[in-house]
């Protein structure tokens, strides 16, 4: 029989400073909250952002590492594995989390940058504007294009 696949890329931005902790055989965890926007536009056709935030899990030097260099606000793109994990509650209850654990934490962009949609611009360009935008200061050199 066929293993199912949980596999999770992420890219967005932390909603908490890192937390790091031990287990209590000396190996390091980190815990970090990842928001990431989606877009749509409402009836209205204007745009709407959404929020979606997500828990990982690091294990490991890569935890200590996401611990010593990441705050709040810092992008980062995580590549993973979704966990369940089920507990109970002092009170009998039963409880359960999904959380991502991270096999790799690319730290992307500056310390001091905190990518907030305000700091953006409100209104998305459309497609076609974006894509003549990135090439508008790029020299092709006419025709010595060797293909």
């Amino acid at each position: 029989m066929a293993r199912g696949i949980a596999h999770v890329t992420l890219v967005g931005n932390l909603t908490r400073d890192p937390e790091l902790r031990q287990t209590p055989n000396g190996t390091s965890v980190c815990q970090l909250g990842v928001a990431v926007n989606s877009s749509y536009k409402d009836a209205s056709g204007q745009w709407v952002e959404k929020p979606n935030f997500f828990d990982v899990v690091v294990w490991g030097v890569q935890g200590e590492n996401c611990a010593r260099y990441l705050s709040k606000g810092r992008q980062v793109a995580v590549d993973g594995r979704l966990d369940q994990r089920s507990w109970e509650t002092q009170d009998g209850g039963r409880r359960s989390k999904v959380e991502i654990v991270a096999d790799t934490v690319m730290f992307i962009g500056s310390p001091s940058e905190a990518r907030e949609p305000a700091a953006r611009g409100g209104d998305r360009p459309t497609a076609d504007a974006a894509g003549q935008d990135d090439f508008r200061d790029i020299d092709f050199g006419g025709d010595d294009i060797p293909f």
